[in-house]
């Protein structure tokens, strides 16, 4: 399936639902961040995903972690929360959904780097190389504040 990210734009199609997802901050021993090349808008961005019933939402950070990477993690605390209803992503299906999504930090503690049917290439990538992948604005957001290991409270907006 395919999705167009709109963001604040006035030609942006309304949404017509919202469902919880996540997204993790995880870095390496080196301090390099683990990223996405996404297959449904050919972005890069953190790997996350949307929260299933009868999950606790940090396992759903430690499932969608290792389906699309093949890593394993530990949840370690909350970046911020990401509602911004100027944000939709309008999938081929007809779906136009509201952003909402909790981006988390994590770290690894196993499994080793691979590709899934939702991420084109996997990698761990030093934060001053990023400048040179195509991120969407409100991912670069999340990637900037899970990086600012000053930040003592979530982000909310």
């Amino acid at each position: 399936m395919s999705r167009i990210d709109y963001f604040r734009d006035p030609a942006a199609p309304k949404a017509n639902s919202v469902v919880p997802s996540v997204t993790a901050v995880v870095r390496d021993d080196s301090g390099r961040l683990l990223v996405i090349h996404k297959t449904d808008n050919d972005l890069w961005a953190l790997p996350g995903g949307g929260h299933d019933i009868g999950e606790r939402i940090a396992d759903t950070v430690v499932r969608e972690v290792e389906e699309e990477t093949g890593i394993r993690v530990v949840v370690d605390a909350i970046v911020g929360l990401y509602t911004d209803p100027e944000h939709v992503l309008a999938y081929d299906d007809g779906e136009v959904r509201q952003q909402f999504s909790i981006c988390f930090r994590a770290h690894p503690v196993g499994g080793s780097l691979r590709t899934s049917s939702e991420s084109k290439e996997v990698r761990w990538m030093a934060p001053a190389d990023l400048d040179d992948l195509e991120i969407h604005p409100s991912m670069r957001l999340r990637i900037q504040h899970g990086l600012d290991e000053s930040r003592r409270e979530p982000y909310i907006g």
